[in-house]
């Protein structure tokens, strides 16, 4: 889903310094030491200096350890972190970092011969490895390392900072060693919804990692730890990890839990035949925040927007921004969700969006895209996902994952999808074939009508965003392609500032259903036939909707629920 942002654009003399050595691994010499001091950023930012304020310590993405730098461009401040580091003379080091983001620079200087930079232009999901290495000068013993982002663009994440090679007599950063795996895993205190996890304490450990079907679930500071949001009369395997500011240790041997009882005695809200579907912003770009109870009871479905990818491909995890949304606390998000259950609404949690890094291409990534997606489900009350990935999909693989997840949220699970009007032109794209690969447990497909310039009607003529045609010519295309009346939504702006190009009147939005459902009000494309169980509508967001008023649920929250 669409967050508006501008690109600054890279100018061709700065990328020529230094070119992309962004998977480069150096060997340090047996007798090379890290001249960096906290390069894991455990101690916060002790020893570093970042400009203008731009540089954090945060806990989540973490490479290894429980710290990492984020960095944030703002204007013209690029978000450069740095710090001096004692050197030999006539000396070769290798500097190097782990990094998540677009353009994100590694370099050195004040190196008395040549000063150096790397960058890579993105991470494509996962850390990725930046290094480098410079030669000191006859008389140099100070040499400035820095990181930073580019201007315009996201924040960047930086961990596992590094300068190796010989000691310049500055000392090194020992820091403790990382701590054994724990012994003594156990499971007692069963429930129909949770259980207790216990171990033994591990020396050194300031936290531990607990591990459910091999995704993390929780973070405690030491046993046991009270698992809850479990399904009744399953069982889940459970793994512990202790950590330290030098990493992450081994996890413990694995040991297995299962909960008492039977059936499901809270079952998700049935979705309507006709549905309202908005996507709830966790963050603040402008728009109206909101928290979830403030989310107008016109909307059926409520998409919270997004999932975060973690460093286990394929798996997902969430973080709520309470910070950026005004001080909302996770059991308050979690409480307004069971609310909006009880209400009659479906909640579900996105998965990708413009920025989302997700990527499930082998059995391994789709399990645990399933595993981590229930967890969350069970954790926080979502009654399902949303497909949002706007870079592509495996469809065979994400076939398995959702099916996998259907598996073990049963019936009522909510299978949603947020294609771009691109990947929905033929039955032969990843994401037309995913949605009828799982024609059976889908709920809907909203496709996005915006941000994507002309495109081709089930007609074959060339219809441009903005009109009813556009809406009415490639919904069809979906229609006729094999999907159900029912799993066919039509998603467009809340507002003009909602989308870069596409937004169209809440009266056009209305006009399209006619058209599809009743046919009338239509353009200059009639459908051959009428859709009378057409599912409904979408908005990105419901906080640009706030923003103008609710004058779009206002007006087509009616429309929807009216169909025939």
């Amino acid at each position: 889903m669409n967050r508006i942002r501008s690109l600054a654009l890279l100018g061709a003399a700065t990328l020529a310094a230094g070119g992309l050595t962004a998977l480069a691994t150096g060997s340090a010499h047996a007798a090379d030491v890290n001249v960096a001091r906290n390069g894991g950023f455990e101690s916060g930012l002790a020893d570093w200096t970042c400009s203008s304020g731009s540089g954090a310590v945060v806990s989540s993405p973490v490479y290894a350890g429980a710290g990492a730098l984020k960095g944030t461009p703002a204007g013209q401040d690029n978000a450069q972190c740095s710090q001096t580091v004692t050197v030999k003379p006539n000396s070769t080091y290798t500097i190097s970092e782990q990094v998540q983001g677009s353009y994100v620079y590694l370099g050195a200087t004040g190196t008395g011969t040549q000063d150096v930079s790397t960058w890579t232009p993105g991470s494509g999901g996962g850390w990725q490895k930046l290094s480098t290495t410079f030669t000191t000068g006859p008389s140099t013993t100070r040499v400035t390392v820095w990181t930073h982002g580019w201007y315009g663009q996201p924040a960047y994440v930086v961990d596992d900072f590094s300068v190796f090679g010989p000691d310049g007599g500055g000392g090194t950063d020992p820091g403790p060693s990382v701590p054994g795996a724990p012994g003594g895993t156990a499971v007692s205190g069963q429930s129909a919804n949770g259980l207790t996890l216990s171990w033994n304490a591990v020396s050194g450990a300031t936290g531990y990692y607990v591990y459910q079907d091999g995704v993390r679930v929780k973070t405690v500071s030491g046993p046991p730890a009270q698992i809850t949001g479990l399904a009744a009369a399953t069982s889940y395997s459970f793994q512990v990890s202790a950590y330290n500011a030098a990493g992450e240790g081994p996890k413990s041997a694995a040991v297995t839990g299962t909960t008492t009882g039977g059936g499901n005695p809270n079952p998700n809200p049935s979705v309507p035949k006709h549905a309202l579907t908005g996507y709830w912003q966790n963050f603040n770009n402008g728009a109206t925040v909101q928290k979830i109870s403030d989310v107008s009871s016109q909307y059926d479905i409520i998409a919270v927007s997004f999932a975060d990818a973690t460093t286990t491909p394929g798996a997902i995890t969430f973080n709520l921004d309470s910070a950026g949304l005004g001080g909302y606390t996770v059991a308050q998000f979690k409480a307004d969700i069971a609310a909006k259950k009880a209400a009659g609404k479906s909640v579900i949690l996105s998965i990708g969006g413009e920025k989302g890094t997700i990527s499930v291409n082998d059995p391994a990534s789709a399990n645990n895209l399933a595993n981590s997606a229930y967890a969350l489900m069970q954790e926080y009350g979502f009654s399902g996902i949303d497909i949002d990935l706007e870079n592509g999909l495996n469809p065979t693989y994400m076939t398995q994952a959702l099916r996998s997840l259907s598996a073990k949220a049963g019936s009522s699970l909510v299978i949603t999808m947020a294609p771009q009007t691109i990947d929905m032109q033929s039955t032969a794209g990843g994401y037309f074939k995913t949605a009828l690969n799982i024609k059976d447990i889908l709920t809907v497909v909203n496709m996005q009508y915006y941000n994507s310039g002309s495109m081709n009607g089930c007609d074959g003529k060339v219809y441009s965003q903005g009109s009813v045609d556009f809406l009415t010519a490639l919904a069809c295309i979906q229609l006729e392609g094999g999907l159900d009346p029912s799993q066919v939504g039509i998603g467009v702006p809340a507002s003009p500032s909602g989308a870069g190009s596409g937004y169209v009147s809440p009266t056009i939005v209305n006009n399209a259903l006619d058209c599809l459902a009743r046919g009338t009000n239509c353009g200059s494309f009639k459908p051959s036939k009428t859709y009378p169980g057409l599912r409904g509508a979408m908005t990105w967001s419901t906080n640009w909707d706030a923003k103008a008023g609710s004058a779009w649920s206002n007006s087509v929250a009616p429309k929807v629920h009216g169909l025939p």
